[in-house]
């Protein structure tokens, strides 16, 4: 994008729409940011996730009980696979093996099953750090929970690596309902992901930029906002802001005229 077209679209922000759910923290750097500036931050979540119903399950033809280890990478996945195991009447054998990409996720397993009994693999943070620990169990039978839309790395290193597994597919990532935003004008709309940017126009079809300035995180989500012919204004982690709320500042200084 031209400086020109940047120095054009520079205009006051007065009100933010964040494209998911309101933080529970009071601390949030969102909360800070509207303190500071004056500035109206709304949430909406753009995406929803709906469980695949029993009989969709069924048509996979998958037998859970067949593996002897799961991957677990949200906590999404924990809620939805367990809530699929009790629809479906199957009790976790003890001896299951659980995979997750992190402390986060693998806590949340308490919320189903007795963690200390169970044999439980831990990853620190990324799919990354959880490959490396699945190279060092290559003769489990994998079972991977997923969503109808999910990233591609954890099955591509099972698949490339000849592993055992199976995909199932447990819930479905769907456009929310925000018809009642028709009319309902923000200057700045961040998102976070790809999926956001679909239910905008699944929505919204006839969508117009016009003054409205796109924030977006990461560069799925970039290319995403791209590939709708959206102009991006503000795109995050920039090596001097790393986090939404921190380019979001940036933004906010020049166009505000804050210095």
């Amino acid at each position: 994008m031209s400086n020109s077209i940047t120095e054009e679209r520079l205009k006051e922000v007065k009100s933010i729409l964040v494209s998911q759910p309101k933080p529970t923290d009071d601390k949030s750097p969102y909360y800070t940011l509207a303190r500071k500036y004056g500035i109206k931050i709304d949430f909406r979540p753009f995406i929803q996730v709906d469980p695949i119903d029993v009989k969709e399950f069924r048509k996979q033809k998958i037998d859970i009980l067949s593996h002897s280890a799961v991957i677990f990478t949200s906590r999404n996945a924990v809620d939805h696979f367990f809530s699929m195991c009790k629809a479906l009447k199957i009790e976790m054998p003890t001896d299951m093996k659980y995979f997750c990409i992190s402390d986060q996720t693998a806590n949340y397993l308490q919320k189903y099953i007795v963690v200390r009994k169970r044999k439980i693999f831990t990853g620190s943070r990324t799919a990354q750090d959880l490959i490396e620990i699945l190279k060092k169990h290559k003769n489990e039978k994998y079972l991977f929970p997923c969503s109808s839309i999910r990233k591609n790395d954890i099955p591509e290193f099972l698949s490339q690596n000849g592993y055992d597994h199976t995909e199932a597919i447990i819930y479905e990532t769907v456009a929310s309902d925000l018809s009642d935003l028709d009319d309902v004008y923000y200057d700045i709309i961040a998102f976070y992901s790809p999926s956001g940017i679909n239910s905008l126009f699944v929505n919204f079809p006839d969508f117009e930029q016009n003054n409205t300035r796109i924030a977006v995180f990461g560069p799925t989500t970039a290319k995403a906002a791209r590939d709708a012919q959206l102009i991006l204004d503000i795109e995050a982690p920039l090596p001097n802001a790393p986090s939404m709320t921190g380019a979001l500042e940036l933004y906010i200084k020049k166009a505000n005229n804050l210095g």
